[in-house]
């Protein structure tokens, strides 16, 4: 082969992989940018003087089913506005309408507080759920780490409103019908190998304030550990949940997971635990799995 040919063949080569490069660099583009209708910064209440608020993300081609996004890592949220919509777009490809769900962090509010305030956002979605195109009795809910706990709260303890209330938002079902989570907290009386366990029978070492100032006081605690862990207010009429939890968790190890599935399994409850080899507190494909939270809410939300 003469110097000529090679080189010919050689940009050949060069020019066909660039040209496929850049095929699957719009590819993935264009998945991870669908074509939305998108509101901030809705309110769905208030809290401690400060206005609570959701983003509206519609799809396209919605398919009547809601997901709530929350947004929350250590129980801290971020801006109304800042949920992007390529980390839902697994979701937002199917049709979902995607309902991004911010709260006032701790330790402004406490975690109690966030639970609550969780409730009244679903129920807000219930009460408005005409307007935004989606069956109020399809509407699962997601979220990572806090907002994997604050979604297990959702799926053991949401249910109907007070009859009574005067807000008719507060009157709705706060309950959800599917759930699709990655690694979260279910037992806060009992944090087996974390390194957030203190030791002591108390709060997470890192988030003592989070609780309010009567989490130090093991006695209160023990009451409050309890009233915020999912793990001991499992039924037997639990909606369907996905979690995936990796075995490298330090800050929040799978048992946590293995033992809510286990609980919840033991009284006829559909949970499925996936276990990421090697997945620390977050991995690199975790949007690769958002794909199976899809198929998931496709299982047991559409029609």
């Amino acid at each position: 082969m003469t110097w000529r040919r090679f080189f010919r063949v050689l940009f050949l080569a060069l020019g066909v992989f660039l040209l496929l490069v850049g095929l699957i660099g719009g590819g993935l583009w264009w998945y991870f940018h669908p074509s939305i209708q998108r509101t901030n910064a809705v309110a769905y209440g208030s809290r401690n003087g400060r206005v609570l608020a959701l983003d509206v993300l519609r799809p396209s081609r919605p398919n009547g089913c809601g997901v709530l996004v929350l947004v929350s890592g250590r129980w801290k949220s971020s801006s109304p506005g800042s949920f992007s919509p390529w980390m839902g777009a697994p979701l937002l490809r199917r049709g979902y309408t995607l309902f991004a769900i911010y709260h006032v962090s701790q330790p402004e509010a406490s975690v109690m507080e966030i639970i609550e305030d969780m409730h009244r956002a679903v129920r807000f979605v219930r009460c408005h759920a005409a307007g935004y195109g989606v069956d109020p009795q399809r509407l699962g809910v997601t979220g990572g780490s806090a907002g994997g706990h604050l979604s297990l709260m959702l799926a053991t303890r949401g249910g109907p409103g007070p009859d009574q209330a005067d807000d008719p938002i507060d009157r709705q079902s706060s309950a959800v019908q599917a759930v699709a989570i990655f690694y979260p907290v279910t037992d806060l009386l009992n944090l087996g190998t974390s390194t957030e366990n203190p030791g002591d029978g108390g709060p997470p070492r890192s988030f003592r304030k989070a609780f309010g100032p009567q989490a130090t006081n093991l006695a209160a605690w023990k009451v409050i550990g309890h009233e915020s862990s999912p793990l001991h207010h499992v039924t037997t009429n639990l909606p369907p949940i996905l979690i995936y939890h990796g075995d490298a968790d330090t800050l929040v190890p799978l048992e946590q997971s293995e033992w809510f599935r286990d609980k919840a399994q033991a009284l006829g409850g559909t949970v499925d635990l996936v276990v990421h080899p090697g997945g620390k507190h977050g991995w690199l494909t975790m949007l690769l799995d958002v794909r199976r939270f899809a198929e998931w809410f496709d299982r047991y939300l559409r029609p």
